[in-house]
């Protein structure tokens, strides 16, 4: 069965869609199966990854009932991606019949034993999307930049989690969260980074070793269709990245999944 993980913060500019992008690439590196969904209407995620994301079947067919998740994914050298466009940002009005909340956890029953990992990108928003990827995962990353109102996004999501936890999906567990855009040098980096152990604390998790650094190689690798793992191998935010993807092995490893 696969290990789903949701990368998730409602405040934009955080960098979810470079995580997720550099998540699904460093496990794909590793050799592990990986499928990456984007359930952001912006398609962030299968553009910066080179994909076509206007002519092509998304996940909003799949949601529409239109096409088998099988039919939607495309191969990229990141991985496996099901990618996303503009027509998903009608999903909450659009998508408005009971059990709205399992139409991703029922599509995914059919390829969760051909994937090691499913990783999900979700929009910056905690909507029915947000809400339909929480219910089928197992784990959320919480990417957070240091900022104050970076910092209140990751409050706002809490309440959210906890009621998906209560009512839809008891394995909810928040793996962690992520500093990225980081620099230690700077007195608001080291004040929201104790803020934000505290916030760790109240969702019963704590805040990866891990600091994602600035770069411009992170802003210049979608323009080229590619991670930065694999467009520049040797920058800063490529080491770090490298780090990160391990402590995610270590506390899924610890998590038991």
């Amino acid at each position: 069965m696969s290990v789903i993980i949701t990368l998730t913060n409602q405040k934009g500019g955080v960098g979810k869609t470079t995580t997720t992008a550099t998540l699904i690439t460093g496990l794909s590196l590793q050799e592990y199966k990986v499928l990456g969904i984007d359930l952001d209407p912006q398609g962030n995620l299968g553009f910066s990854l080179g994909l076509d994301i206007e002519n092509a079947a998304t996940i909003y067919d799949v949601f529409r009932g239109t096409a088998n998740l099988e039919d939607v994914i495309q191969k990229t050298e990141s991985g496996d991606i099901i990618p996303s466009n503009i027509l998903l940002s009608g999903a909450e009005l659009e998508f408005n019949r009971s059990g709205r909340e399992y139409i991703l956890k029922e599509a995914l029953q059919s390829v969760t034993d051909k994937y090691d990992f499913i990783i999900i990108d979700t929009p910056p928003a905690l909507n029915i999307l947000t809400v339909n990827a929480y219910v089928c995962s197992d784990h959320l990353i919480v990417p957070m930049i240091p900022e104050i109102l970076s910092l209140l996004g990751v409050a706002q999501l809490k309440e959210t989690a906890q009621t998906v936890k209560k009512f839809y999906n008891a394995k909810l567990n928040v793996l962690g969260l992520l500093l990225t855009k980081y620099n230690k040098r700077t007195n608001l980096a080291i004040e929201v980074g104790e803020m934000a152990n505290e916030i760790a604390e109240q969702l019963d998790t704590s805040v990866f070793d891990s600091k994602i650094r600035a770069s411009v190689a992170v802003a210049e690798a979608p323009a080229h269709g590619s991670c930065v793992l694999l467009y520049a191998p040797r920058s800063k935010p490529t080491l770090d990245y490298v780090n990160f993807i391990e402590e995610v092995l270590i506390r899924c490893k610890a998590a038991g999944k």
